[in-house]
This record gives structure tokens, sequence and C-alpha cells, in this order.
């Protein structure tokens, strides 16, 4: 059955969209690399960070710019790319992003001091901007409408696996060989995506050429860094104790945010070829999924980071252990993700959807409310909770979003999509920073302050829920794209 499902994606029928069955292959395996090394690259790093601040004699608080920068510089291009895609077509956009990221995998294997490491990171980072924001737009011109949930289930289901594998492939390597080879694996897995997207990707521009919007350019890039570095002024070392600075930091940041934001909307109404066309958002359906998926992103976002101070700071688990743990979470993303797909391409993905952030909201109340001694066992069956709930929300909402606009702005739709997701999990994160160094000088810290998290995890959960409902009953503005 698996099997015929797998071939159907393949196959093609009368007035179908997208490439014929067989160079449909060809291009999803090239995005499906990209997403792999970006993943990979994430999760891995994180985890070698002690290693590369003992190896290159640095501290761990400036060993942890080595994945901020990552993050920092892919955030603040991924509107500009998801813009360029449609002037220069997908195939040139992301082949030039894939070498981009592969040639700074070499620099940052190659890197013998913390200034050369971080620099490299910042390109890569911009490389992984120019695929990650384009990867899903890439998937709908390719495939069908009929088969768009399926494939973007099959997304979301090797992320899940990529997520599963990290940590314990790093962890490994970490043993037997050194930090380089964690960017050393990117070269050859990047050489032959790059291959791939050269033969099957297409590379005709969804748009005129026009003018490109600079002033819109820069004006999104001081935005979503702003944004970023706002929101972790209050999870930098020492903001417990200087908690004035912190928030005279955060401030100036938001400041600049704010008064780029304004700016950049100003620009988007009045450039004749803006950055971000507005008229996206003008389908209700779209901004919904949109504002859903930020909220979700949080919530995760909150969890990926809190869980390993619950696993190890409070439980006393090794990093190893505390791997397993947390297996359970991708398993479900992948015994769910498929079949959501698969069903958003038959009913309602609204309600698909809300239902998975219901049994995701109920998961991590469950993980809020572990006991102090929980056994393995009880662990992870609410690890797979969240992790069926969140794979049963995804695919069918990144579905909302990219059926909700027309085809030819699918590019600019998959950049909202990348941008609510990286924002979501950067506030996340943020959002636990802060809430650890408030609680710093409670009498459990860890404790108290994992737990804290994961309430507001579980909050943000229902903030999205609330937002998914109300697509349902909200059917003005819908644009089903054929």
């Amino acid at each position: 059955m698996a099997e015929d499902r797998l071939v159907e994606l393949f196959t093609s029928q009368p007035n179908d969209e997208g490439l014929p069955g067989r160079e449909r292959g060809f291009a999803m395996v090239a995005v499906m690399a990209a997403t792999t090394m970006g993943v990979f690259d994430g999760a891995i790093v994180n985890i070698a960070l002690p290693q590369i601040a003992h190896s290159l004699n640095v501290s761990a608080a400036s060993a942890v710019w080595v994945a901020n920068g990552y993050l920092l510089s892919a955030a603040m291009t991924l509107a500009i790319f998801a813009a360029l895609a449609t002037r220069l077509g997908f195939r040139t956009l992301f082949a030039s992003g894939l070498s981009l990221f592969t040639l700074a995998s070499l620099g940052c294997a190659l890197s013998s001091s913390l200034e050369m490491l971080t620099a490299m990171r910042l390109l890569q980072g911009i490389g992984g901007a120019a695929t990650l924001s384009i990867a899903p737009a890439i998937l709908r011109t390719v495939f069908p409408s009929r088969l768009l949930g399926r494939i973007l289930g099959l997304h979301a289901l090797l992320i899940a696996v990529c997520t599963a594998i990290a940590p314990v492939l790093g962890g490994t390597i970490l043993v037997v060989l050194s930090w380089p080879w964690l960017f050393a694996i990117n070269i050859p897995l990047g050489a032959a995506a790059i291959a791939l997207a050269l033969r099957a990707i297409p590379d005709k521009p969804t748009t005129s050429p026009g003018t490109f919007d600079f002033a819109g350019a820069v004006l999104s890039a001081v935005m979503l860094g702003g944004l970023i570095l706002c929101a972790n002024a209050f999870s930098q070392p020492g903001s417990a104790t200087q908690p004035a600075s912190a928030l005279t930091t955060a401030l100036a940041w938001g400041l600049t945010a704010a008064m780029a934001g304004g700016l950049f909307i100003w620009r988007q109404r009045r450039a004749a070829s803006p950055l971000l066309p507005l008229a996206i958002f003008r389908s209700a359906r779209f901004s919904l999924a949109a504002l859903t998926s930020l909220a979700s992103f949080v919530s995760q976002g909150m969890t990926f980071i809190a869980l390993p101070f619950l696993f190890q700071g409070v439980y006393g688990y090794s990093a190893f252990v505390s791997a397993l743990l947390f297996l359970p979470w991708p398993l479900g993303i992948v015994l769910a993700a498929p079949h959501a797909g698969r069903l958003a391409d038959r009913h309602s993905p609204a309600v698909i959807s809300s239902a998975g952030l219901c049994i995701f909201a109920c998961g991590l109340v469950s993980l809020a409310l572990l006991p102090e001694h929980a056994q393995a066992w009880n662990t992870g069956l609410r690890n797979l909770l969240c992790g069926i709930g969140f794979g049963c929300f995804q695919s069918p909402n990144n579905r909302e979003m990219l059926a909700n606009v027309a085809r030819e702005h699918s590019g600019y739709a998959s950049g909202v999509l990348a941008i609510m997701r990286t924002f979501g999990q950067c506030l996340g994160a943020a959002l636990v920073g802060a809430i650890l160094s408030v609680m710093a000088n409670s009498v459990a810290p860890q404790a108290e302050g994992v737990r804290l998290s994961l309430w507001v995890a579980s909050a943000a959960t229902v903030v999205a829920l609330l937002f998914s409902l109300s697509r349902s009953g909200n059917r003005r503005g819908q644009k089903q794209a054929a």
C-alpha cells in the first residue's frame, strides 16, 4: 500500500500541473537533500558547541555565536530570497544557495579561529536561507495540486527523521572524529543536490524581472534582524544580574525593528515591484494559517529548548540518554505527517490541523505535569503524543498557506512560511532563555523554569488553535489556486 502511494506521486494524470512524473522525482530528491543538510546542520552544531569552545580556546558564551550567527543571517535574508526567486527562477537561486552553503561548509571545516568559523556560519545562513525560503514553493511548482498535501507530508516526515537521527549521528562523529567533520559531511551531499537541482528544478521566473526593491530588502533585513536581537536580549549571559541593561538593549532593538517595519510596509504599498506583495495577505485563510504557524513554532521552539534542561538538569540523564528520550517526538511526526498530508488533499486542511493542535496541546500539558521522578517510558509516551499532534498539524497547515495564494505567488508564500517558522523558533528559544534567567535565583531554578516554559508553550499552542479554528468559519478571501 505504501509503495502504491509513493508510485502515485510520480504518475502523471491528464490535466496535471507541474512536471511529468519522472522529473518530479529528481526535483524532490534535490529539495529533500537540501532540507536534510539544513536540519542536520542546526541540530548537530548545537551538540558540538562545548567541543568547539574547547578546541578554539574561547568561552561558551562566545561559541554560542557559531549557532546564533547562522540563524541571524538566515532570518534577515529569507524575505529577500523569496522575492529574488520570482525574478531569477527557482533553479538559479536554489543551486546558487546550495553552492554557497556547501562552500561555506568547507570553510567551516577548515576554520582555525572563532572569527573565521563565525564568518563561515554567516555565509552558511545566507546560503541556507536561499534554499529554505523556496523549498515548499518548488514542491508546489513541481507537483500537481492533487498531490500537494501528500508531498508536504513527506517533507515534514523527512524533517522529523533528520531531527531524530541528528543528535545520535552528531554524538557518534564527535566521539570517533572531531567537530570539523560535522561540516565536512555537507560537501558530498551538497554536490549531489546541486547536480540534481540543475537538471530537474524549473527555472522559469514567475514574475516579470522588473526593478528589484533594494530599499525594501534593506528594511526587511533590519526589521527581521532587529526582532531577533530584541527577543534574545533577555536570554544573554548577565541579563539576570543586569536587567536594566537587558531592557535597554531590547527596547533599542525593538524600536529599530518597529521603525524599519513601518517603513517596510509603507514602501511595499508604493513600490512598483515590491519585495513582498501585501496582496497575498488579503486571503484571510492564508493570513490566519501564517499566524497559526508562528504561534505553533513558538511552542515547539520553547519545548525543544526546555526538554534538554529537563532531562539533563532536572532528571540527571546523560546527553545520549536525553537524545533517546526525545526520539518519540520525531517518531510521532513520522507516524502522523504522511497520513495528515494525504487527508488534507481530500478534506479541510484547517479541520485536520486544528485537530493536530488539540493533540499537541494535550501533549505539552502532560509534559508540564510530569512528576519529579518520571520513568523513561512515561516521558516517552508524552513526547510521542506531542509528535503525533504536531505531525497532524504541520503539513495540512503548510498546504493551506500554499494553496490560498496564486501559483505565481508560491515563492512569496513559501518565504512567509519560512519566516514564520524561523521567528517562531527564535522567539520560543528566547522566551525559555528569559524565563531561566528570571528564575536563576530561585531555589530550584531549572526545575521551576522548565515547567513554567512548558506551561507558556501550552498557552502558545492554545493561541495557535484559536487562529486555526477561526479559519474554519472564514471562507472570505479564500483563493484555492489551480
